[in-house]
């Protein structure tokens, strides 16, 4: 791209999505949302204003979405109350602000971006939210996450026994949201933010709320979120690896992307994808599921969405 251009990138979850087993209904539902926050983020970006706000704006659009696992339309936890992780990271200064187990507050990802100013990087559950409140934020209730479609999820999930999954549509998804960009002014941010998931338990934390796992953002590279099974985006520090095998490996960032999410993640035993974007403005979107929500757009361009594997990139919905 050339200089003063902009790109964007999101994610709503990855995971098994198949066109023949989705409404017609329903997928126009979750593209109308996807391209809804696509929109709020190419707004900022139209502006001239940053990176950073504009992962904010898109990822705000998501976490308001009930057809996603973040904010309101969060999962359930095995005790039947919802947890939310987030991450934040600009790639100029390489600041980061992160929260996770936040029960009250209906955006994390703009306590995030209050996290980025301070002295922290990431801040945890009662700690946070007290900040949070110190900070001016308004605490909400937790039932305002509910959804009846969760709460179905919980009990289905608890009688099977299982633990790890979002079951949305009955098949195996993450919710997981996220976001990237470029800005006019060549620089980089990615946002991330998830309910985690179904019945989980012991305030377990995935890769989301993690700086070098599910979110990360490198003026010199890329900015990066990832969605799947978590443990096995942390184990392989999948963000940050990426960045490093183009700052130090000379790889492009579709070559490292590949490496770690169709050989690294898939071969250790995990499932998911990212939404990258290096500082050319090349968008790359490789997951290894059947399925991941997403749209993209650069300056001067229509806007794109996809959720299955079969949608081709010029596949085009406004």
């Amino acid at each position: 791209m050339s200089k003063g251009t902009y790109a964007i990138a999101l994610h709503g979850g990855a995971g098994t999505l198949l066109r023949e087993q989705m409404s017609s209904e329903r997928e126009a539902a979750y593209r109308t949302d996807l391209l809804a926050a696509l929109s709020a983020g190419e707004k900022v970006l139209k502006a001239g204003g940053s990176a950073l706000n504009a992962v904010i704006e898109t990822v705000v659009v998501l976490e308001d979405s009930p057809l996603f696992n973040a904010g309101h339309g969060a999962v359930f936890t095995h005790e039947g109350r919802h947890e939310l992780d987030a991450s934040l990271m600009e790639g100029t200064y390489r600041k980061a602000g992160a929260v996770c187990a936040v029960k009250h507050i209906a955006n994390p990802i703009r306590l995030c971006r209050k996290v980025m100013d301070s002295d922290f990087v990431m801040l945890n559950g009662e700690g946070a939210e007290e900040y949070a409140r110190e900070s001016g934020f308004e605490m909400i209730s937790n039932r305002s996450f509910s959804t009846d479609f969760r709460r179905e999820q919980l009990i289905q999930a608890q009688k099977a026994g299982r633990v790890q999954l979002d079951h949305s549509d009955n098949r195996d998804k993450y919710g997981t949201v996220g976001a990237v960009a470029l800005d006019k002014n060549g620089r980089l941010a990615a946002a991330t933010s998830t309910g985690g998931m179904t019945n989980k338990r012991y305030g377990r934390i995935g890769d989301s709320a993690l700086i070098g796992s599910g979110t990360w953002a490198d003026d010199r590279t890329c900015a990066i979120s990832a969605t799947g099974y978590g443990e096995f985006f942390i184990r392989n520090s999948v963000a940050s690896r990426i960045a490093s095998m183009m700052q130090y490996g000379g790889l492009s960032l579709e070559r490292a992307a590949h490496i770690m999410i169709d050989e690294e993640v898939l071969e250790s035993g995990g499932d998911g994808g990212i939404v990258a974007i290096d500082k050319e403005g090349n968008i790359i979107m490789p997951f290894n599921s059947q399925g991941m929500y997403r749209a993209w757009v650069k300056e001067g361009e229509p806007q794109y969405s996809a959720i299955f594997k079969t949608d081709a990139l010029t596949d085009e919905v406004r």
